[in-house]
């Protein structure tokens, strides 16, 4: 039994009052230390008598007391809840389905909220029509959080009231004389074309005109010209044999996107079958990267290469003015077509309805089952023609209002100036804006709409798939949505969302289970896409008109969109704007893609200095009177030449902060909206300073990073052959790397409990950049800015490795390594393997933490920071780590980041992280580091924990794909695999075993957790 009796030590103790018990009960000193006696400023520091016994009297029994002050860590305080809110469990993650529809991507996620603040996007596995999240969806999170966004509505730049913004714009809407035009980005939502019906009614005088920032133009007029509807061919790559593309990037933007997850599923070999890529293209894309075979042609060159398809396939018959070299590959493609047949598809991005129309003959005459008509997409509406009309009208003074929602043309209108002088000319202009952009600071009306996880929505993706948007916050601003406001403006009393689900009544079973679900199927209760019948192509002129050889007095530019800042409107994301581009690896900019020999007969010049930097030349690229000034130029293997390239989406200037404001604005060379123009270039004094992750372009022979075979030789030959595993001498006999024998490590037993590997497919992998960004989400890696990237000090937990050939293929460039023998071979061949060829082979490599079960760097790191866990990840313990960078110095995979700065709450790295609204996207799951750490891949140990710990508390066994990684749940590809390798049933196993597997440097004998699947190219002829 214990004691209750009570002790003291003094018997002032005794007295209840006493204040002097109190200040001791309270404060550990009772009185304040006077450091600045003796460590005061340098002037009485240094005519301080103190002794040493009065320092230790004063200091030495608590040196903590003294030293706190300049140590002390940051605080953080955490304010629990008066009232918990229902819906809401402290730590626990709520996901919501919903979409995002901005006019430019479209695609089904669920968004992943901690305490009612959404922190994360990921895929809806139950999307099979739109389902992928490219690098740009994931990063959309952070732009909700962006504190340069419209906060309220505002008349003439003073912010107004709503119920004052109502009164005066329904006074000037009512008062107009002349044409109403509403110009729109493609809402592909049946509630909104409803809504604006409406609205015409109303207002009899509104022309609704769609403008799509980067238009698919000519090929909604060659769909609707055969099939009379204003969409967009669907096609599945899963079911294709033969891919021939011409000019697409179908694995970036094109059309939409989103046709990746299909096309790494046909690229997988299974049963000794994978399809086969051909790619006729001039910018090296990242289709091309990918493609089995690729021939660097002009654009004029292109619509050539389609007649010549189209006659050999549908024709009967073809000659062409094209080439020797190139008129043999088309051969060579329309008998692999003719092979196929119904599993052969043709895609073409030639920016002309001739060559759209000959596209849909093509896939018609094969019986393609790739191509789908029926079904076809709805997400781009946009009319060129009309457009262009409208400025005109603007122009000539018609116009008496233009109400502009979810558009910039200002800004992205290839005559944004002449657009900014006939709107000057608009006796009413109002935008629905959710940033102070370029076309907002030119209107009198400015209404703040919400982000689109604020915000109600249905969309349409295919003329049978639909999809839901749901708010999963309330409004961060005063805002309110387009939809919202023509309601107020019709005298309907409906909230948007009652409206949504009045639209949809009688159309599907049951709104609640959309609603959770995120998507459906269901017949349109409005006719999206519904247009006026057009003029018919005639395919026989189309294909001689195509084939026709035509007269460029230049060079021939081809204007694309990158896989990180696509049309520009996330341009003040700095996770997009640091993520790498996967074929140039630059980030922070757009330039001038150019061969090598255009480069050489401009004399425009790349180079790498002394830091490690890489330095360009700049350019003026002229288009009929029109001058972009200052293009930086980066000479690109692979480049067509007589062709350059250059990326939309960079150069804004208006609602984005100074650091973010990068690049050069190439809309206005995007005359006519049309993708490819005849530019004269000449050579501009000055040096661009990129900021470039990986400037070593080639692999140079080196088999062991990057294993390749041949689909024949992999159906063919002993796995020996394709994929050995490196030797090591032991008593001068070999002896294979994995063999326990050769081990310096004592190991123990890996069969208890769980043991995580990660697998990483070469051939299902695109390069996309989706799982960067999705890293950057979960972990909490910072963003450090240009200029620390180009001193090579990235963040990036996981980079994208791409490899160029500096012969024809890979295969051609080990041969080459392995033939090179004397000293004068040595020098002159190994210099050439470092260069990439003309029209290189192309790879991606994900690379991260390989988490080795004999990792290098725990044996080195003196203060047992990095260390190896129980079940597979090697761990790091930040606040056990000093920096001394020992580990990094001993990694052979270069996967660890030095975190220089603090790179939180700094206003040196002003990247959203220094303001309040910013750092709520921030995952409370994941330590946001100090400066002076080592940082890298933690294998997601959070989420993995999480599982581990819900099946425990369910009484459950965890099933095969419950344990992900933030970069494995954001590949649709399925390039990435994830699990327990002790789970016997396990993908992962599988993956393991299978004859494809190797690990990175295996010759090293680190023994990874992570491995890798060799890549296989179909080089079969038909």
């Amino acid at each position: 039994m214990s004691s209750n009796k009570k002790y003291w030590k003094s018997v002032e103790e005794l007295n209840e009052n006493s204040s002097v018990v109190e200040t001791l009960q309270q404060k550990e000193f009772a009185e304040e230390i006077p450091v600045d006696e003796f460590l005061g400023d340098k002037n009485s520091l240094e005519s301080s008598k103190t002794s040493r016994r009065d320092f230790l009297k004063y200091v030495g029994f608590s040196t903590a007391a003294a030293s706190l002050a300049a140590c002390e860590g940051p605080v953080i305080k955490s304010i629990p809840y008066v009232v918990q809110p229902e819906r809401i469990v402290p730590g626990v993650a709520n996901y919501y389905a919903s979409t995002i529809a901005d006019g430019f991507d479209f695609a089904s996620v669920l968004v992943k909220t901690r305490e009612g603040r959404p922190i994360k996007i990921e895929n809806n596995e139950l999307s099979k029509s739109k389902g992928g999240v490219n690098s740009r969806v994931h990063a959309s999170v952070l732009s909700m959080y962006d504190a340069n966004r419209v906060k309220r509505p505002m008349i003439e730049g003073r912010n107004v009231s709503w119920e004052e913004f109502d009164r005066e714009v329904g006074s000037a809407l009512e008062n107009v004389s002349g044409d109403m035009i509403l110009l729109t980005q493609t809402f592909a939502s049946p509630s909104t074309t409803k809504l604006i019906n409406e609205f015409s009614e109303k207002y009899p005088n509104v022309r609704h005109v769609v403008y799509d920032t980067v238009s698919e133009n000519d090929a909604l007029n060659a769909f609707q010209s055969k099939f009379g509807k204003r969409a967009l061919p669907n096609y599945d790559f899963s079911k294709a044999e033969t891919i021939v593309s011409v000019g697409a990037d179908f694995l970036g933007d094109w059309q939409g996107g989103g046709y990746d997850a299909g096309y790494a599923k046909g690229r997988v070999p299974k049963n000794g079958k994978m399809s086969r890529h051909v790619q006729f293209e001039s910018n090296m894309s990242l289709t091309g990267a990918n493609a089995d075979k690729r021939y660097p042609v002009t654009p004029s060159q292109q619509k050539a290469v389609l007649a010549a398809l189209y006659g050999y396939v549908a024709g009967g018959s073809s000659t062409s003015d094209l080439p020797a070299k190139i008129d043999d590959a088309v051969v060579k493609a329309a008998r692999q077509l003719r092979k196929a047949g119904s599993g052969a598809v043709v895609v073409s991005g030639i920016p002309d309805a001739n060559a759209q129309a000959l596209v849909l003959e093509i896939n018609e005459a094969l019986g393609s089952t790739v191509m789908d008509a029926d079904n076809p997409r709805m997400i781009r509406q946009g009319n060129a023609e009309e457009v262009m009309q409208a400025v005109e009208d603007m122009k000539s003074g018609s116009v008496g209002a233009v109400l502009m929602a979810g558009v910039n043309p200002a800004y992205s209108l290839p005559n944004g100036k002449e657009f900014a002088e006939a709107l000057a000319k608009v006796e009413v202009s109002l935008a629905f804006s959710m940033k102070p952009d370029e076309t907002a600071q030119l209107c009198k009306f400015v209404a703040a709409t919400p982000h689109y996880l604020e915000s109600w929505g249905d969309i349409q993706y295919t003329a049978s798939d639909f999809s839901l948007m749901q708010p999963t916050i309330r409004p961060l601003f005063d805002t309110r949505q387009f939809q919202d406001c023509l309601l107020k403006w019709t005298d309907n009393e409906k909230s948007y969302h009652e409206y949504i689900k009045e639209t949809w009544s009688g159309s599907i079973p049951s709104w609640n289970t959309a609603l959770h679900d995120g998507v459906f199927k269901a017949t349109s209760p409005v006719e999206v896409g519904a247009s006026e019948a057009s003029e018919s192509i005639n395919v026989a002129t189309a294909a001689s008109e195509l084939a026709r050889p035509s007269e460029n007095n230049g060079m021939e530019l081809t204007l694309y969109t990158k896989p990180s800042m696509g049309d520009g409107q996330q341009a003040n994301n700095p996770w997009l704007q640091e993520m790498p581009d996967p074929l140039t690896r630059a980030s922070w900019d757009n330039y001038l893609t150019i061969s090598k020999a255009d480069a050489e007969s401009m004399g425009l010049e790349n180079e790498n200095v002394s830091n490690g930097g890489l330095n360009g030349s700049y350019a003026n690229v002229t288009l009929d009177g029109t001058v972009v000034k200052n293009v930086p130029v980066l000479i690109q293997p692979g480049q067509a030449k007589g062709t350059v390239g250059l990326a939309l989406g960079y150069g804004k200037k208006e609602g984005i902060q100074e650091e973010m404001q990068v690049g050069v604005n190439a809309y206005p060379l995007y005359k006519n909206l049309n993708a490819v123009q005849s530019v004269t270039i000449e050579k501009a004094p000055g040096v661009h300073e990129f900021a470039c992750v990986q400037l070593h372009n080639t692999l140079m022979g080196r088999g062991d990073i990057i294993k390749e075979t041949t689909l024949e030789v992999f159906n063919t030959k002993d796995v020996h052959e394709w994929n050995s595993v490196p030797e090591v001498s032991l008593d001068h006999v070999e002896k294979p790397v994995t063999s326990p024998e050769v081990d310096m490590w004592d190991g123990f037993d890996r069969s208890i409990g769980h043991h995580f590997n990660l697998s990483i497919d070469l051939n299902a992998c695109t390069g996309c950049g989706a799982c960067v960004i999705a890293c950057h989400a979960e972990n909490n890696v910072p963003v450090v800015g240009k200029s620390e990237v180009r001193r090579s000090r990235d963040m990036h937990w996981l980079r994208i490795d791409r490899y160029y050939s500096s012969e024809d293929s890979f295969i051609d460039d080990l041969d080459k390594k392995e033939n090179i023998s004397g000293l004068g071979s040595s020098l002159s061949e190994f210099g050439e393997l470092e260069e990439p060829a003309d029209n290189p082979m192309v790879v991606f490599q994900p690379v991260m933490c390989q988490h080795c079960n004999h990792a290098p760097c725990e044996t080195v790191c003196p203060v047992a920071a990095t260390s190896h866990g129980r079940q597979g990840q090697n761990q790091m313990i930040y606040n056990r780590c000093v920096g001394t960078r020992y580990c990094a110095n001993n990694c052979p995979y270069k996967v660890r980041r030095f975190n220089w700065f603090n790179y939180s709450e700094n206003e040196e790295f002003d990247y959203h992280m220094n303001n309040d609204l910013g750092r709520m996207v921030i995952n409370p799951d994941v330590t946001v580091r100090s400066r002076g750490v080592m940082e890298k891949c933690s294998m997601c140990i959070q989420k993995t924990q999480k599982t581990i710990l819900d099946a425990k508390r369910e009484g459950r066994v965890i099933e095969d794909g419950e344990f992900q990684t933030a970069c494995s749940a954001a590949c649709d590809k399925g390039a990435m695999t994830f699990g327990d390798i002790n789970n016997e049933g396990a993908v992962i196993r599988d993956k393991k075993e299978d004859d494809r597997m190797y690990h990175l440097l295996e010759y090293v004998g680190t023994k990874p957790n992570v491995m890798y699947q060799t890549k296989i190219r179909n080089t079969t002829e038909a």
